[in-house]
């Protein structure tokens, strides 16, 4: 496998009296506009599969769960959206999707001015085809100071030797020597100046983002890590990565969440379900928007993480959430149970009520959860069922509805102990 290498500069010369980086806004840009082609005859590297998964997929999991990260783009070909949203699947809705040049250089420019109206401080650039960067690395990162120049790499135990022009070779020492990797990170300012400049200059000649920024006069840091964190770039990287995979306890972790609300019925005109106003003679009382549905598809998401209950994250007696939309809180839930490296694979809810009827506004219903998820429409399900006009439910006293939540913890996955 061809590597780059570099200097190494001591992580232990940093001044860590000075601010430290964990506070401040950070974006991501995913780069995946190559065509990978000594990766073989079939599709784009990033839209292979890899243990099952596609490598574009796997990528976007290491991220998933860094909290600092407040902004996302990926970087696709320019007829490849419809691929890299097929192969994020739910994680695509975290994305904002940007078209890319004929170059990596010009691919990440085009992310960074994508970012720029985010506001973000930093920003972390990651090639798609190393889809097993750890967590714990990536935050190794995030830890720098403010202002940092940085990158992952690993350090070379092999012998090293030069090949010249005239077919013989030369030893190169190998201490300090690193094999660089990604992700890098940089202050989004200085990156989108400096790539900006090249731009400007056409120098087009960079491989990576911390070539460009030292030649702008940046020092680069180097934060040490695993050869684990290889580039996919060949069939047989492709056979290295399977075979890893294969010796990686891979069963997924599939948690099923419960969660159940009722609401009385008091004075009103309509009442709000599953996000959708539904006109009606009475209405819901309670705290917020009373949506009964929504309330336990929150609790049913909350308690796959262990995360309590609607009432832990959103108290009754906090007057800022009198009137609230309770998507406020479905998106919430979604976003933490993302946080924590889960993937929402199914919402499941079901209305029980004499009235109002509910099946014409199935479809409305579907797609407000599915909206606030950022899933298909194919893993929502809204069912509902009278109660046979019994008990307080049955006397049209009230509405209450109970749902069900699967989100799958891939073992291959961000946040894995295993990878």
């Amino acid at each position: 496998m061809r590597r780059r290498v570099a200097h190494a500069i001591p992580v232990t010369g940093l001044h860590w009296g000075m601010q430290r980086g964990a506070g401040m806004t950070t974006g991501l840009v995913l780069v995946a506009a190559g065509r990978g082609t000594r990766a073989g005859d079939g599709p784009a590297k990033q839209y292979r599969r890899v243990g099952g998964v596609p490598v574009l997929r796997r990528s976007a999991e290491r991220f998933a769960t860094i909290g600092a990260i407040s902004a996302r783009v990926v970087v696709v070909g320019p007829d490849d959206a419809a691929d890299a949203r097929a192969a994020l699947g739910d994680l695509a809705a975290t994305f904002d999707f940007v078209t890319g040049g004929t170059t990596r250089q010009q691919s990440v420019l085009n992310g960074l001015r994508a970012l720029a109206a985010s506001g973000v401080e930093r920003v972390l650039i990651h090639d798609a085809a190393r889809p097993f960067v750890r967590v714990s690395e990536i935050e190794a990162l995030l830890a720098l100071p403010a202002n940092s120049v940085a990158t992952l790499a690993a350090p070379v135990h092999d012998s090293l030797r030069r090949m010249l022009d005239d077919g013989s070779s030369a030893a190169v020492p190998r201490e300090g020597m690193h094999a660089v990797q990604t992700p890098q990170l940089f202050p989004f300012a200085r990156l989108l100046a400096s790539h900006e400049a090249a731009e400007t200059r056409g120098d087009t000649g960079f491989t990576d983002d911390c070539g460009l920024m030292q030649a702008a006069g940046h020092t680069v840091t180097i934060v040490p890590s695993s050869p684990g964190n290889f580039k996919l770039t060949t069939p047989d990287d492709f056979a290295h990565a399977e075979a890893m995979l294969m010796t990686t306890p891979a069963l997924p972790d599939i948690r099923v969440g419960h969660g159940y609300d009722i609401h009385t019925l008091g004075p009103g005109d309509h009442v709000t379900l599953c996000g959708v106003r539904i006109p009606h003679d009475r209405a819901l009382e309670g705290h917020s928007d009373a949506d009964v549905g929504l309330h336990a598809l929150t609790d049913a998401l909350l308690a796959t993480i262990g995360a309590g209950d609607i009432g832990t994250h959103f108290p009754p007696s906090d007057p800022q959430w009198r009137g609230a939309a309770s998507t406020i809180f479905l998106r919430h839930a979604g976003n933490l149970v993302r946080s924590a490296g889960g993937r929402i694979t199914l919402a499941d809810v079901t209305i029980v009520a004499e009235a109002p009827k509910i099946g014409p506004h199935r479809a409305a219903m579907t797609e407000a959860i599915a909206a606030a998820l950022g899933l298909e429409l194919t893993r929502v399900s809204i069912k509902a069922t009278t109660n046979e006009q019994i008990g307080a439910i049955g006397r049209k006293e009230g509405i209450c509805a109970m749902a069900t939540a699967t989100v799958v913890f891939d073992a291959n996955a961000a946040g894995s102990p295993h990878v």
